[in-house]
C-alpha cells in the first residue's frame, strides 16, 4: 500500500482527486489543506511525511490570486516557491515522490505554436514568477518530481470560470468577454484522472510535462458555450484585452503542446468541448 499526500485538497483539484480517489488500488490518500497542514511550515510538513511514512505528494496548493499577488509578492512568493521547495527537500531525504502543479503563465503569452515544456519561459506576471520559481526550486532539490503545466481550470467546486458565467448570466441581459487571448480549459476531472494514471503507471517517470483538454479558443468563445450548452439567454459582446483592464498582465497565447504526457503515459485528452458538457452535466444534477 503506498500513501500519497494531497495538498491543497480544498480547491478544485484536490475536490476532483477526492472523486477519482476510490477508483486506486494498492493506495491510500491523505487529504490536507492550510488547516491541517501548512506547506509553509517545512517542521510541519516533515512530521506529517515520517509520521505517515508518505510516498508520493501531490502538490494541488497555489497562490492563486493571479492580480492580488502583484500587490503582494512576498506571500505569493513564499506559497509559490518556498513551499514547494519544502516538499522537494523532504521528498528527497525521505525517498518519495512529488507530482507538481504548474502553469501557462510561466510562459509570456507572444508565442505562435503550442507551448513545449522545453520552450523558453518568460512570465510577465509576479503569480507567474513565482510559479516558474516554484518549479526550479522543485527540480533543483528533487530529481522524482514531474511538474504537470496547466491553464483555464474549472470544475463543479469553487470559483472558476465556468461557474462565474452560470451566475451572471442568469442575471444580466448581455455581458462582454474577452476575446483576445487565447488558451484551452480544462477540466479538473480530467487532470485528476491524468494524476491517477502517472501515479498507477508501471514506473514513475519525473519531468516537466502539459496539459490541457484538446483544441482551443478564447474566453469569449469559452462563455458562448457555456450558455448555449446550458441553455443561459445572455448575450456575450467580445471584448480587447485593453477593454477589459487586469492588475496582472495575461498571456495572449497559452495553447499548450500535450504531445510529452500523450506519448509518455499513454493518455487519452478529450476535447474542451465535450469536457464542458460533463462538468455542466454534473453541476445541473447536483441542483
Amino acid at each position: 500500500m503506498e500513501s500519497v499526500l494531497i495538498t491543497g485538497a480544498n480547491g478544485q483539484l484536490g475536490a476532483a482527486l477526492r472523486t477519482v480517489s476510490d477508483r486506486f488500488d494498492g493506495f491510500e490518500f491523505y487529504f490536507t489543506d492550510v488547516d491541517a497542514l501548512d506547506i509553509c511550515d517545512k517542521s510541519q510538513v516533515r512530521d506529517f511525511m515520517k509520521s505517515y511514512r508518505i510516498d508520493y505528494v501531490v502538490n494541488c496548493a497555489a497562490y492563486t490570486a493571479v492580480d492580488k499577488a502583484e500587490d503582494d509578492e512576498e506571500t505569493c512568493m513564499r506559497i509559490n516557491c518556498d513551499a514547494v521547495r519544502n516538499i522537494g527537500e523532504l521528498a528527497a531525504s525521505l525517498g518519495a515522490g512529488v507530482i507538481h502543479i504548474s502553469t501557462d503563465y510561466v510562459f509570456d503569452g507572444c508565442a505562435a505554436h503550442p507551448y513545449r515544456e522545453d520552450d523558453i519561459t518568460h512570465p510577465a506576471s509576479v503569480y507567474g514568477k513565482a510559479k516558474l520559481a516554484g518549479e526550479r526550486a522543485l527540480l533543483s532539490v528533487c530529481e522524482n518530481s514531474a511538474i504537470i503545466r496547466t491553464a483555464w481550470l474549472y470544475s463543479e467546486t469553487g470559483t472558476n470560470f465556468v461557474k462565474t458565467m452560470l451566475r451572471l448570466g442568469t442575471q444580466r441581459e448581455t455581458l462582454g468577454v474577452v476575446a483576445d487571448q487565447w488558451g484551452t480549459p480544462t477540466y479538473a476531472g480530467d487532470l485528476a484522472d491524468v494524476i491517477k494514471t502517472v501515479l498507477t503507471a508501471e514506473s514513475f517517470r519525473p519531468g516537466v510535462y502539459h496539459y490541457t483538454n484538446d483544441g482551443a479558443c478564447t474566453w469569449y468563445d469559452f462563455a458562448v458555450k457555456i450558455f448555449e450548452l446550458a441553455g443561459v439567454k445572455c448575450e456575450v459582446n467580445p471584448l480587447t484585452t485593453a477593454e477589459y483592464p487586469a492588475r496582472a498582465k495575461r498571456p495572449a497565447y497559452s495553447i499548450l503542446d500535450k504531445s510529452k504526457i500523450k506519448e509518455t503515459y499513454g493518455i487519452q485528452i478529450f476535447p474542451w468541448e465535450d469536457s464542458l458538457v460533463r462538468c455542466l452535466r454534473n453541476l445541473k444534477s447536483e441542483n
